[in-house]
């Protein structure tokens, strides 16, 4: 039990800003193994972003403000990680045109055109799609869009193979294949919100949600597979991030159309 306990704050460390024991030292092997805990990762973003949604929303009586707060939140809490892999896939295969040059781009640390306006309208995306939610389904959306998106991009991580030949890659000791069982339990962690939310409100509707999910995972995987022969930590953000924005279209057209 102490070793799992390890293993998920050696996820907490690397995948967010929040504090975690002096002894939880940076450890190829263990970050590696917390990889399973990825959709963990995503409770804790979605509750956090919920909790400021549903305070803000108390304290200033203004959505569009408490919105707002609730992904400021989670950008801080998880020190824009993903945000930064999606800019840096926007930069890197809108720019070049080969591998070595894509690769390249993307591990160069200055944002790009490519890249501002690529994550410009995803935050947008993200705030609208959110907004056009009743005030009472946002809270939902953030609890299950979070897991949901990582565990996406944990799929990728079994699927396919790491682009980067050099080991020096910051992502490198999260990108070795998983097992079987460790993609099981990666998944029932990541479904295990939207489950138990379909069940207590009796919407099954609301598990049709791993359609444009797999459908995300399906063309961004082979988008990469084309270009660089499989993916990056940076990939993994940018499948996480698209896959968020998909699930919170999801809820919204369901919302729209009263099958929820």
């Amino acid at each position: 039990m102490r070793r799992q306990i390890h293993i998920f704050l050696t996820a907490v460390m690397f995948y967010t800003r929040l504090p975690c024991p002096a002894w939880v030292d940076h450890s190829e092997e263990l970050l590696n193994k917390a990889t399973v805990y990825f959709p963990v990762i995503g409770w804790l973003a979605g509750a956090v972003a919920a909790a400021v949604y549903a305070g803000a929303q108390l304290l200033f009586r203004n959505d569009d403000v408490a919105l707002l707060l609730s992904m400021v939140a989670s950008v801080l809490l998880t020190g824009a990680f993903h945000e930064d892999g999606f800019a840096d896939v926007c930069d890197g295969f809108g720019g070049g045109w080969t591998k070595s040059k894509i690769l390249d781009i993307m591990k160069d640390s200055r944002l790009g055109t490519y890249g501002a306006a690529g994550l410009g309208l995803l935050l947008a995306l993200k705030f609208l799609a959110l907004r056009g939610l009743p005030p009472t389904l946002v809270g939902p959306a953030l609890l299950l869009a979070h897991p949901l998106s990582r565990t996406t991009a944990l799929t990728c991580i079994f699927s396919h193979d790491y682009a980067r030949d050099n080991e020096d890659s910051k992502a490198k000791p999260v990108a070795k294949k998983l097992g079987r069982a460790e993609l099981a339990t990666g998944l029932l962690l990541g479904a295990l919100p939207l489950l138990l939310y379909a069940a207590w409100m009796r919407r099954p509707a609301l598990l049709a949600v791993v359609l444009p999910l797999a459908a995300v995972k399906w063309y961004l995987a082979r988008y990469f597979q084309r270009w660089i022969g499989g993916y990056t930590g940076d990939c993994l953000g940018a499948i996480q991030q698209v896959a968020e924005v998909a699930v919170y279209l999801f809820i919204l057209v369901l919302s729209a159309w009263s099958f929820i």
